[in-house]
């Protein structure tokens, strides 16, 4: 999974000339910090698409000209704020992938999946108001500064259902379409992180994971649901 960042403006914070450590670049992180704090908050305020460059500016109190010192523009902005997300969500999924392909049966298929889960539940727990973001903004169309969050959103999509294949392929799991199984496993996780994260109910996220993966192998494994 390539995490987004690359836009046609450049994408990702700009970078400057200056000795790596020094004061310059310690304010510069400071600033471009601060201006993706703002942001965020506003974005879940008020939707990415409804916020301006001149909003995000003045609430991390700079000028609106000098955003541009520090990013090329709010879709680079909002690339930048995923970026790590993407890079996390990325191993995560290569890491299960690699478990996958070497499972002989169906324990390691529990134990590639509670892999996964272990490793998004970090993700979400390291950065809780960017997955709210996320599960906020994946579904809306794919332009505009909107962009970066529904790619990571097709990335997670495509990653997903490739796993199914690979545990197809192995004989781990019925032979259903990936696609709907890929696709209704990822409706049940976003939904329990957007429940999870806004607070409605007291689920409890260490717990969350083990049970889903129960429930989801019990009707999904090739043996039936039987204890590997």
């Amino acid at each position: 999974m390539t995490a987004p960042g690359r836009e046609a403006g450049g994408g990702g914070p700009r970078r400057r000339p200056g000795p790596q450590g020094g004061r310059r670049e310690t304010n510069r992180r400071r600033r471009t910090e601060s201006l993706s704090a703002a942001a965020t908050a506003l974005f879940l305020d008020r939707g990415i698409e409804a916020v301006t460059i001149g909003e995000i500016a003045a609430a991390a109190g700079i000028a609106k000209g000098s955003f541009y010192r520090y990013f090329s523009g709010k879709d680079a902005l909002v690339a930048s704020l995923f970026a790590r997300v993407g890079r996390e969500v990325g191993g995560a999924f290569a890491r299960c992938g690699e478990a996958l392909g070497a499972a002989g049966a169906p324990g390691d298929l529990r134990a590639a999946y509670e892999g996964l889960a272990a490793d998004l539940a970090r993700a979400l727990a390291a950065e809780p108001d960017l997955v709210r973001l996320y599960l906020q903004e994946g579904r809306g169309p794919s332009r505009g500064a909107r962009r970066p969050v529904r790619e990571l959103s097709d990335a997670v999509t495509r990653e997903a259902v490739e796993l199914t294949r690979v545990a197809h392929r192995h004989g781990l799991l019925r032979p259903l379409d990936p696609r709907v199984s890929a696709l209704a496993v990822i409706g049940a996780v976003e939904r329990l992180a957007f429940a999870i994260l806004s607070e409605e109910s007291d689920l409890s996220p260490l717990a969350v994971p083990g049970e889903l993966i129960s429930m989801v192998l019990e009707g999904l494994r090739a043996d039936g649901g039987r204890p590997g």
